[in-house]
């Protein structure tokens, strides 16, 4: 079985290199779904998971934009379409230094997976661009989004590729985007999520992944008669998933003890509380501040500068913040704790040497394109308001939420199940290939 997995990982090494991040998304679900391959004549032998890791296709083009010193500026846009076996591409456009076309297309790849498993008809995709809009102005951004979608909107419509936020596109970016795609295509359409509520967005929507989090961590501990409630919680992030995960915990009885950000993480004793998370919150979303301002507010408090909060003694650990933030020494310290249950809020928080430490030692392992999956699910159902030229409730929303995070719960445990252990990657991995490869060989070869 191993030299099966490491030839099929050398052969996509060999068209992918120098892609760090897309091949080890590509290995963890490798070494998961190819031995039920092996087991299901219906797949083996025909190279669906090597259909799955090539991309349909890759856009790349150049975004050129003025900023507010008539300097002329140039940056990279792409949009990977990876699969549409199961409905239109989707996933989140990232604006960031750090995008290349590794990380988007290890974002896309876990894409795939992840909307397989919130029931709902989508396909998986990523874009974004090396722009920064930190540091911008409004105009600057809006001049930048225009540039960009002036490109993308070629590529992208409502029964094609939808794209939503990620990390650097927020409401502003998306007004922008979407505004220029009203404009060049002259229709009202729901070709972007995350759009604000009263033109074409969903309730629920800035919180839908952090509260997903929290409703999956509630349903593995449900499943071993517990819950949140009075559950000490290790927060890292204090951007939009990391807020609303601990406004859910709050809210379900957790005692969240961190939160943190690119300087460092907050440490409180006493527990953050709804009262101090509303501080939290302005601190980070009005006054654009850093964590630490909440010691100005909170005293009593500790900052660790230039640390995570993985030392901290917890019954939870939930990464929110990015991709690798926690290795297997955390994994340990973490273990060692006391820690019973971790959920990823963030893409691939986890490195694989932690996560393989977290199953060797029956922590009960949430990994993201199950746990987070929360924030596309509602992208499904703004998909469908949009559709319907209607708006669900905030209420009806939530439920509709918390019910697609039960039935994700409940895929993950029909294919995780080992003795006195159910592994939530190999379960969510298996549940969202087999969903995938049965439409592929449905379809043909395409």
């Amino acid at each position: 079985m191993k030299k099966i997995i490491d030839n099929f990982l050398s052969e996509v090494n060999s068209r992918n290199k120098n892609e760090p991040e897309f091949m080890q998304a590509v290995s963890e679900i490798a070494e998961t779904v190819i031995p039920y391959i092996i087991k299901n004549n219906i797949y083996y032998g025909q190279n669906v998971l090597l259909r799955m890791v090539e991309p349909e296709r890759v856009i790349s083009f150049r975004v050129a934009w003025i900023d507010d010193n008539e300097e002329i500026k140039v940056n990279r846009g792409y949009r990977v379409e990876m699969n549409s076996a199961i409905g239109p591409y989707k996933g989140g456009l990232r604006f960031h230094p750090s995008v290349n076309l590794s990380i988007l297309k290890f974002l896309a790849f876990e894409q795939i997976f992840k909307n397989s498993l919130t029931t709902l008809p989508m396909g998986g995709g990523k874009g974004g661009s090396d722009f920064d809009p930190k540091g911008k102005t409004d105009t600057e951004v809006m001049r930048f989004c225009q540039s960009f979608m002036t490109e993308l909107y070629r590529h992208i419509g409502p029964n094609r590729d939808i794209p939503a936020g990620d990390i650097g596109v927020g409401s502003r970016e998306i007004g922008y985007l979407f505004g220029q795609y009203k404009r060049l295509k002259n229709e009202f359409t729901g070709v972007l999520t995350g759009k604000g509520v009263s033109w074409g967005g969903s309730l629920i929507r800035p919180e839908a992944t952090g509260y997903g989090v929290v409703y999956f961590i509630e349903n593995i501990l449900n499943q071993k008669s517990d819950s949140i409630k009075g559950k000490r919680i290790v927060i890292s992030g204090s951007g939009n998933v990391a807020q609303y995960a601990a406004e859910k915990a709050i809210k379900l009885g957790g005692k969240v003890l961190t939160l943190s950000d690119s300087s460092g993480f907050i440490y409180d004793k006493n527990g953050i509380s709804s009262e101090k998370l509303s501080a939290v919150m302005k601190i980070k979303n009005v006054k654009r501040g850093r964590i630490s301002d909440y010691l100005k507010l909170y005293p009593k408090s500790e900052f660790h500068k230039g640390q995570n909060p993985w030392k901290i003694k917890c019954d939870i650990a939930l990464p929110c913040a990015t991709q690798n933030e926690l290795n297997e020494n955390d994994a340990k310290t973490l273990f060692n704790n006391g820690c019973i249950c971790l959920g990823e809020g963030a893409n691939m928080p986890c490195t694989p040497e932690a996560i393989t430490f977290f199953v060797n030692n029956k922590v009960s392992f949430a990994p993201g394109k199950a746990s987070n999956a929360g924030g596309v699910a509602v992208s499904g159902l703004e998909m469908a308001q949009n559709s319907l030229r209607y708006n669900w409730s905030r209420k009806e929303v939530d439920e509709k939420l918390k019910n697609i995070m039960f039935e994700i719960h409940q895929s993950c445990l029909a294919y995780g199940k080992e003795k006195n252990y159910i592994n939530y990657v190999k379960g969510a991995n298996i549940a969202g290939f087999v969903k995938v490869a049965d439409a592929m060989l449905a379809q043909g070869v395409v």
